[in-house]
């Protein structure tokens, strides 16, 4: 190692003269050093100053800028150089150096920016910000010949793209373009996974989801899937597995995804379909999961459903009922969830037995599961025939009533009290009220009614206004240990309360009064006072409904 104290003090001579010949040799000696000791050489440059006359030996017209760029990464590898690296003022030059015309200097500059930025978000940010990210995609379109500096500029875009603040300048050049091309000539795994670990992230942006389905990627993803679809080597199942879940990842574009829909018509939509009687159970999951993103606007889901697709996703989650696999039924699930969001849809669905296909997961203990089939019958039962028909199914209503009280999974518990108020609200039927009594389900009602969610506030009032009135006498004695009046007391306080939630205060106010104990209740917490403030309340039906109570009050008082 005294050869290296001598060749550090001779470089710094040498650097300042700028003799290429001797410059040269202190360098070969420097990186023959950092070949055999890496971490004790690199201890020893830092120590000697060295780095500091490096920035001006980074010149494009010099011989020697190639090893003193491979010096830079090699001692960068070690993570206490890398701030001395950025101190000394290398990543500038090294930034310039990205427009030379040599390949080696453009491997060595890459790699010692890469390993001076490593894990580092702040310093890839700065990169970004100087420009480089355009800079490497012209160099990928150049250099495309040349495997290690393509391997270099994948390595670079991999670390770049996980920053958000790329993702523009990634857009604005073609990217998409140039990684689809290299893409279509690899036929090395290993290649085309460092290819897709620059994808996935990409694909992320909505932008760049167009211009990967323009630029011919979903052709590439689905020849992939009918290769390895029938293998059972462990490379090509995770091949197939990132194939089609990046499938999925480009139709959560909803301009990506209108493309490859095509009106229903198109090659990309009918491949998928085939997908979901397949027996492969990665292909069952993502063409379930492609149809749920083709199914986000109203035509798509009017058309599919018309074309068949509910027949098949139902055969999938029959397929699933008896320990299937969770996923799919989640994604089979959401599928048929935004399919029944059209109204149109709605009763084509239910005739095709949908409720019952999915009724057979409501013993799943999955929450996600739970959460899914939760919103496809919420979504389903508009309709009062359906309303009322799953309102008086007895099991049904106790598992919603068991998930009203999910603490851990504040969607499956939202769900299921939404589920319990839609089917009296769309039922207004006595039977599915008296089902609900049953059950345990009032005082979860009237929780569901102190929501943070407005809507949820409403559509537990604007149920509990229908119990009032259908069937007072049954739920009376649920109501009263829920302590309901006096949560529509500080509703009717609350200045804070929505105009729509303090007129169906009021309104169920009014329907109490049909019982005694109620009546009773509502008479010793002084209401008048809290209604007749209303009147002068600034949204007319408010202020209306707010008279009509004073009234009833008064006159029952």
């Amino acid at each position: 190692m005294d050869n290296l104290s001598d060749t550090l003090k001779k470089l710094k001579i040498t650097a300042v003269d700028r003799t290429e010949d001797s410059l040269e040799g202190c360098l070969d000696c420097l990186l023959q050093a950092l070949a055999q000791n890496n971490m004790e050489t690199s201890e020893k440059i830092q120590g000697s100053g060295i780095l500091q006359l490096f920035a001006s030996l980074l010149i494009p017209q010099s011989s020697c800028t190639a090893k003193v760029a491979n010096i830079i990464a090699e001692v960068a590898k070690n993570e206490f150089m890398r701030i001395p690296c950025v101190d000394a003022g290398l990543i500038s030059p090294l930034v310039q150096l990205l427009n030379s015309k040599d390949q080696e200097v453009l491997l060595q500059t890459g790699r010692a920016l890469g390993n001076i930025c490593y894990d580092s978000h702040s310093l890839q940010a700065q990169l970004i910000n100087m420009g480089v990210i355009p800079t490497l995609v012209k160099l990928l379109g150049i250099h495309c010949q040349n495997a290690a500096l393509t391997e270099m500029c994948l390595v670079a875009f991999g670390n770049l793209a996980e920053l958000e603040s790329s993702k523009e300048q990634f857009a604005s050049t073609n990217i998409a373009e140039e990684l689809v091309k290299l893409f279509k000539k690899q036929i090395e795994h290993d290649k085309r996974e460092m290819i897709f670990e620059v994808l996935a992230p990409l694909a992320e942006n909505d932008a760049i989801k167009l211009q990967l389905v323009e630029a011919g990627l979903v052709e590439c993803l689905l020849e992939i899937v009918q290769e390895k679809v029938d293998s059972e080597k462990e490379d090509d199942i995770a091949e197939l597995k990132t194939a089609s879940d990046l499938m999925v990842l480009l139709l959560l574009g909803d301009e990506s995804m209108q493309k490859l829909f095509e009106g229903g018509k198109g090659n990309v939509f009918q491949r998928v379909l085939s997908w979901i009687p397949s027996n492969n159970h990665q292909l069952q999951l993502a063409g379930a999961l492609a149809i749920a993103n083709f199914a986000r606007n109203d035509g798509n889901c009017i058309h599919m459903v018309d074309n068949g697709i509910v027949e098949k996703l139902m055969d999938l989650l029959d397929r699933h009922v008896e320990d299937g696999n969770v996923t799919v039924q989640h994604a089979a699930l959401s599928a048929l969830r935004n399919l029944a969001i059209p109204v149109v849809n709605k009763a084509k669905m239910l005739s095709a037995g949908v409720t019952e296909a999915v009724l057979k997961f409501l013993k799943s203990e999955m929450p996600p599961v739970q959460f899914k089939l939760l919103g496809t019958l919420r979504m389903l039962i508009d309709a009062q025939e359906a309303a009322e028909q799953l309102g008086k199914n007895v099991k049904l209503v106790e598992r919603l009533v068991e998930w009203c009280e999910a603490k851990d999974h504040a969607g499956v518990m939202g769900e299921s009290n939404r589920l319990l108020s839609a089917l009296i609200r769309h039922s207004k039927s006595k039977d599915v009220i008296k089902t609900i009594v049953q059950s345990g389900g009032i005082k979860h009602l009237v929780t569901m009614a102190t929501s943070e969610h407005v809507i949820m506030q409403n559509e537990a009032l604007v149920a509990l206004a229908l119990i009032a009135a259908l069937e007072l006498g049954t739920a009376e004695k649920d109501l009263e240990s829920a302590k309901l009046v006096q949560i529509l007391h500080r509703l009717l306080a609350d200045e804070r309360s929505a105009p729509e939630i303090k007129y169906n205060s009021m309104v169920l106010i009014c329907a109490l009064m049909g019982s005694e104990s109620l009546h009773k209740e509502v008479q010793d917490l002084a209401f008048l006072d809290v209604v007749s403030k209303l009147r002068s309340h600034e949204n007319k039906s408010v202020a209306q409904q707010a008279s009509l109570t004073e009234q009833r009050l008064t006159v029952e008082s």
